[in-house]
């Protein structure tokens, strides 16, 4: 009995691949994610508010917070996830979002992050994986600012918006073609 509710060791991720409504909706869907958060990280202000954030000059990034069981998903299964399900050759751009608070970006949180996402980024580089060089910021953690209510857990709330049906949907279409053994199973 004991066995079934051992004590499992979260860690943490703060990714940015451009709208934040975007990747949430990816990194929700994943086996090993306990949970995900919008909000902001890189930038010059504590607190700041979304009206704040759109207008480019905190410096900040529209971020996720991912909290993950290390034995069930990895944190290179979650860059591979990142890489794939956003462009990282687009500086302070995703498709129709740009701004420097779009910018691809691993705010990493250990030395062992940090070099796990270098890695990844060499191996992509020299696999040529990508036609362009990747611009993605890797950078120290050093804030995260949860975003407003509103902004949590959008695309499952408002699916039928024209954003989430052109910008998202295609997103979630690559994540379950490319990564099905790694999605939640309910």
């Amino acid at each position: 009995m004991e066995e079934n509710f051992k004590s499992r060791k979260l860690e943490t991720a703060t990714l940015a691949g451009g709208c934040f409504w975007c990747t949430e909706a990816v990194f929700q869907r994943l086996d090993g994610v306990e949970k995900v958060t919008s909000g902001f990280s890189g930038g010059t202000i504590k607190n700041p508010a979304y009206r704040e954030i759109i207008t480019g000059r905190t410096g900040h990034a529209e971020a996720i917070q991912i909290s993950f069981d290390p034995d069930i998903i990895s944190f290179n299964e979650l860059l591979l996830i990142f890489f794939a399900t956003h462009d990282p050759t687009t500086l302070n751009r995703q498709q129709n979002d740009v701004g420097t608070q779009y910018r691809s970006a691993i705010f990493y949180h250990s030395e062992e992050q940090e070099m796990q996402a270098r890695e990844i980024i060499d191996k992509l580089e020299a696999e040529k994986v990508f036609k362009d060089l990747i611009v993605t910021e890797v950078t120290e953690f050093s804030a995260f600012y949860k975003a407003e209510e509103e902004h949590q857990d959008f695309y499952n709330q408002h699916r039928q918006q024209p954003y989430c049906q052109f910008i998202i949907d295609p997103k979630i279409t690559k994540l379950n073609k490319l990564f099905s053994d790694k999605l939640k199973k309910n």
